[in-house]
């Protein structure tokens, strides 16, 4: 994997609120260092929908499960990864226009170039989301 993405990082978060604005700070700082400021709005937000689903997941298993947030780039694009250990699958909800949440995988669809999940080996799932220089 190194050779294909040179440019990578992890960190750990706990299921908390404080969760989202410490990656989108983390995520901001990040990308500044690897000269992709110019993709720091759409990471941010993506990173921000991607943790905050992952957050409500782990808020229903049991006991105290943490995030886990991969970013990966090569220069041209970045890759997102997010971990939460519930095995239930993301779903867009059905939203009126009225309703004051529930379209942060609408937002993910449209912002990244292509998403998706993938079960994790042991437990849990993986969302990820794929954004390339335009």
């Amino acid at each position: 994997m190194t050779s294909e993405w040179p440019l990578q990082d992890f960190l750990e978060l706990g299921a908390l609120a404080g969760a989202v604005p410490c990656a989108r700070l983390h995520v901001r700082s990040l990308l500044w260092e690897w000269g992709l400021s110019d993709l720091s709005d759409d990471i941010e937000l993506l990173v921000s929908e991607l943790v905050t689903n992952a957050t409500q997941a782990s808020s229903f298993t049991e006991g105290t499960a943490p995030v886990r947030l991969w970013l990966l780039a090569d220069g041209g694009q970045v890759l997102i990864l997010v971990w939460d250990a519930s095995p239930h699958t993301p779903a867009r909800p059905n939203v009126n226009a009225d309703d004051e949440s529930g379209r942060g995988l609408l937002l993910v669809e449209t912002i990244s170039d292509s998403w998706g999940y993938f079960p994790h080996e042991t437990c849990g799932k993986v969302v990820w989301a794929l954004t390339r220089m335009p």
